[in-house]
């Protein structure tokens, strides 16, 4: 008996000497089975090449792709090869349709008036930043700026009972479907005034009134009802068109492939009027397409799907405003999906919170801010023989519209708590009493 207390070290002993015996065997064994992987891997990747590549191809020698340590943790090059891409618009196919599609040519007149909406957007987003770094918006921003030609120049073309669906960064599009830019800014503040009584915030703004069927905050989350809005408007006899916005980061999600190919296959039989329209700013967050994807060319991706799509310069509101007049009414008479990418920047961080950027180099943004929407159009207008004098009344008008959103958000009440209960599914809810 005086020997059993050491019967608990010796115990110890051996269970640590026999994991260290079977750790050098998981060991052992896992090495042999990752060669044996890469073995297995390359011979099947050989086989696969060989079998795909035709036999007058010639193989090329590839050079060895960069280590992670040659890459570093610059910002991404490519920049210069989108802008030629966004200046550069891709040409909608040879048979495209052309039956009835809408001619329209904007005079200077019209311009200024398409130039007054676009400052209003840009001063608006510039104040609700400048209120969300005070601490007064909670919550999460995403604004526009930069992006203003896409949503001004496809909203232009829609038609009494034609609807809007977007992801969260969805202000300018509810301004410009007629929300009160005081609501919309009481919204963001998450006052009881606010265009969705404070409810919904930043991300998810509502105003069916205009059309505008929400702005949604999951990424992607919002893709499916698009073409399941369109397919409902198309049933019950209605032409309207439903204006689906995604974004570059958002078209890799699952959803977006599902809903495509929801929407061209009720297409077929003209039972899907829906417009896709990818805002491809160059980048999902902080990654940009190049580092997201392998297939950079993203409006070929609605091709697996029969949906036919074209390029144009999100930069540029006269393009915008030629292409979204076409493909609105292509759409509205087919009852065919069609997809527009409407290539652009965001000239902003990707929200207010975002301040490093260590994604892309200033002079990346520098040299995107030389296509910035608004001054090309200003100068524009200019050459057109608008007064210099006009346009600074509309900046002052749409300055002053912005502080007056500023103090009608900061002098609305919070909401009531009544307003928990309401707008709810299931009604006459109960709620017990905290305490």
């Amino acid at each position: 008996m005086q020997y059993q207390y050491l019967l608990i070290p010796i115990v110890f002993i051996i269970l640590v000497l026999g994991a260290r015996k079977a750790t050098r065997v998981k060991a052992a064994t896992y090495g042999t089975i990752t060669s044996m992987t890469t073995v297995r891997d390359g011979f099947a990747q050989d086989h696969a090449h060989a079998a795909f590549v035709p036999q007058s191809a010639p193989v090329r020698d590839e050079p060895p792709a960069p280590t992670p340590a040659e890459r570093g943790a610059q910002p991404d090059s490519s920049s210069v090869d989108r802008l030629e891409t966004a200046m550069s618009p891709q040409q909608p196919p040879a048979e495209t349709y052309t039956e009835g599609q809408a001619q329209v040519a904007y005079d200077a007149e019209a311009l200024v008036g398409f130039y007054q909406k676009m400052v209003e957007i840009r001063l608006f987003e510039d104040a609700s930043t400048k209120a969300f770094r005070q601490g007064k918006i909670g919550g999460y921003l995403h604004v526009y700026s930069g992006q203003e030609a896409v949503a001004t120049g496809f909203i232009n073309a829609m038609k009494e009972g034609d609807i809007t669906i977007t992801a969260y960064r969805d202000h300018a599009h509810a301004i410009l479907q007629g929300a009160d830019p005081n609501r919309v800014m009481a919204e963001l503040y998450g006052k009881g005034t606010g265009i969705v009584k404070g409810k919904g915030g930043s991300m998810h703004l509502f105003h069916t009134e205009g059309g505008m069927y929400g702005g949604y905050g999951i990424v992607g989350g919002h893709i499916p009802l698009g073409p399941g809005m369109a397919y409902g408007k198309r049933y019950q006899g209605s032409d309207a068109v439903v204006q689906l916005y995604l974004g570059d980061g958002s078209i890799h999600n699952g959803a977006f492939h599902e809903a495509a190919n929801l929407a061209g296959l009720w297409g077929k039989t003209g039972m899907c009027p829906t417009l896709f329209i990818l805002e491809n700013n160059q980048y999902g967050m902080g990654t940009s397409v190049e580092r997201a994807t392998a297939m950079t060319d993203l409006g070929k991706k609605f091709e697996s799907y029969g949906i036919e799509w074209e390029r144009v310069d999100g930069m540029d509101i006269q393009a915008v405003l030629a292409v979204a007049e076409k493909a609105q009414e292509r759409v509205r008479e087919t009852g065919k999906p069609y997809a527009i990418e409407a290539f652009s920047y965001r000239i902003v961080p990707h929200g207010a919170a975002d301040f490093l950027e260590q994604y892309r180099s200033k002079e990346e943004i520098a040299k995107w801010r030389e296509k910035d929407p608004i001054p090309t159009l200003h100068k524009q207008l200019i050459e057109m023989g608008i007064a210099e004098d006009r346009l600074e009344e509309i900046r002052a008008n749409a300055k002053a519209q912005a502080d007056a959103a500023i103090k009608f958000a900061e002098e609305s009440p919070d909401p009531d708590l009544s307003e928990l209960l309401t707008d709810v599914y299931a009604d006459d809810t109960y709620v017990e009493p905290a305490g």
